[in-house]
């Protein structure tokens, strides 16, 4: 894990995200994605995501589409 993580952590910037698995990621990913949240970009980022885990997970064509350069 990067120092930017370890310290995100210790401050408590990612607490949300803290302990989800990466089914949990891919899941609530989606969920944010389909209500246009900006957190899913930001989850999508932290867990490293890919537009194939992301469409398995049942996200819009797209909402995955729209992330670009974000999604490997």
């Amino acid at each position: 894990m990067g120092k930017a993580k370890k310290r995100g952590f210790r401050r408590g910037d990612l607490d949300d995200f803290y302990k989800l698995s990466r089914e949990e990621a891919v899941r609530e990913a989606v969920k944010l994605l389909k209500e246009s949240d900006n957190n899913a970009i930001s989850l999508i980022t932290l867990f490293g995501l890919t537009a194939e885990e992301l469409l398995e997970g049942g996200a819009d064509y797209e909402e995955v589409v729209k992330m670009g350069c974000l999604i490997k």
